[in-house]
């Protein structure tokens, strides 16, 4: 199979221990993300959001490193578990 591009939205959220990721969200395009993401950073309850895209095989499973588009409020310095 190609390979295929996934856009995502991941909210941030309070936690006890700091900030944990919240229900993340596909889109299907950058700019769509980056609207998305922006809007959950705003939404009671979240700190902030990110909207990055990875590249990958869903077949094999094999994908490459998340690529941030952007960030929106606050959001963890390390993001390299995405």
């Amino acid at each position: 199979m190609a390979e295929v591009t996934y856009f995502v939205a991941l909210p941030f959220v309070a936690a006890d221990d700091g900030i944990a990721a919240g229900e993340p969200m596909e889109c299907f395009n950058p700019t769509a993300v980056v609207m998305r993401a922006e809007a959950l950073s705003r939404k009671p309850g979240h700190v902030g959001a990110v909207a990055f895209s990875r590249t990958g095989d869903p077949a094999t499973g094999d994908f490459g490193d998340a690529k941030i588009i952007r960030k929106f409020g606050d959001v963890p310095d390390d993001l390299s578990t995405l």
